[in-house]
């Protein structure tokens, strides 16, 4: 049976776009599913499980949306500041972090915040979760790469690094993680938690995802992405992806090949097909979609045949990227108008309470 593949994409236009990939012909077509403007500042973070898809945002709200029932399911409203990551662990928990240097894990079910942790002493940055659930890596504007043992919610370990670190991420085995400064990908091992090797991309780096335990695919601030690989500390491949700076990198492993899907500051996501074997080849182009808007981050679902005939049915007709662009700038002065009267309206009370605490 064909694979079953949801696209969601956030944009500097404080929306959020949904598509469904047909996969069962050789070009897949990616069918606008929904389209939400729930946020009133630019999305910054998105993430997908098996039931949910949540968006952060600079108004620093994080958005749930039940892609089950196909329903808005609120917004979380603990971090103070931009939100910078977002992470499932499984189906169970959420990981945030964000501008206010905090790290919180909410629990799914109830969405309840079940621990926040003052992380960095700046920005958190990046955060990764061990495939065990048990830690939790994360770096942030205070030159530190700090562990997390996610049972009791204290700091394990902390390194010092030399730079700000802007991503870090687990291999699928959770044996070794990587740490990216700037256009740095520095290669970790668990065991002896040093660096085993760094390579080095022309540009920063602005996203990498592994596509297996020893492939590690870099998107820098070019049109190419770079295929590394981590046992070795040498680039195996490379590909011209997007016509301008790729913003984003995700993936899923479809039968016996790896769906890379990439997007671009040019609005287009694309799909790329590569088979993990030893000798690489050049990806081939599974199939692309134009959002008209400028991305900025990216996440990919698999579903089930299932799921997909349900949304089917039950799904409203979503708006094309075209037919809402016009109306996303005239709404996009409106929302900047509203979110001031709310900092207006937030910022008294704040005050009161102030004066309160003082007596």
């Amino acid at each position: 049976m064909a694979a079953v593949l949801e696209l969601v994409a956030g944009s500097y236009e404080q929306i959020t776009f949904g598509y469904q990939v047909k996969t069962d012909e050789k070009e897949w077509t990616a069918k606008a599913e929904f389209t939400h403007h729930a946020h009133t500042a630019s999305v910054s973070a998105v993430a997908a499980s098996e039931r949910f898809v949540v968006t952060g945002s600079k108004d620093e709200t994080i958005q749930v949306y039940d892609m089950k029932k196909r329903i808005e399911h609120g917004a979380l409203l603990h971090h103070d500041g931009t939100i910078t990551c977002l992470e499932f662990y499984g189906t169970s928990h959420l990981l945030s972090g964000g501008e206010d240097g905090l790290l919180c894990v909410w629990s799914t079910k109830k969405w309840e915040c079940l621990k926040s942790i003052k992380a960095h002493k700046g920005h958190v940055t990046s955060l990764s979760v061990h495939p065990s659930g048990k830690l939790v890596l994360s770096v942030g504007t205070d030159k530190t790469l700090r562990t997390w043992n996610l049972i009791n919610g204290r700091s394990a370990f902390i390194k010092n690094i030399k730079q700000n670190a802007h991503i870090v991420r687990w291999s699928p085995d959770g044996d070794r993680y990587v740490v990216v400064m700037n256009d740095k990908v520095n290669i970790y091992e668990l065991e002896t938690a040093t660096v085993t090797g760094t390579v080095a991309n022309p540009k920063r780096i602005a996203s990498v995802k592994f596509l297996n335990n020893s492939i590690l695919a870099v998107a820098g601030d070019d049109e190419t992405v770079r295929l590394c690989d981590v046992e070795k500390a040498k680039w195996v491949c490379e590909f011209k992806a997007h016509e301008t700076r790729v913003k984003t990198v995700d993936s899923v492993n479809v039968d016996d090949y790896s769906v890379v899907v990439t997007a671009s500051n040019d609005g287009f996501i694309k799909m790329w097909k590569i088979h993990l074997k030893e000798e690489l080849e050049s990806p081939t182009l599974l199939g692309e979609v134009n959002t008209s808007a400028r991305l900025t981050c990216l996440a990919v679902r698999r579903t089930s045949p299932m799921q997909q005939q349900i949304a089917e049915e039950e799904a409203p007709q979503a708006t094309t990227s075209e037919d809402l662009l016009p109306e996303l700038l005239r709404t996009k002065r409106v929302r900047i108008a509203t979110e001031e009267v709310v900092l207006e309206e937030e910022s008294k009370p704040k005050k009161k309470k102030k004066k309160n605490s003082g007596k």
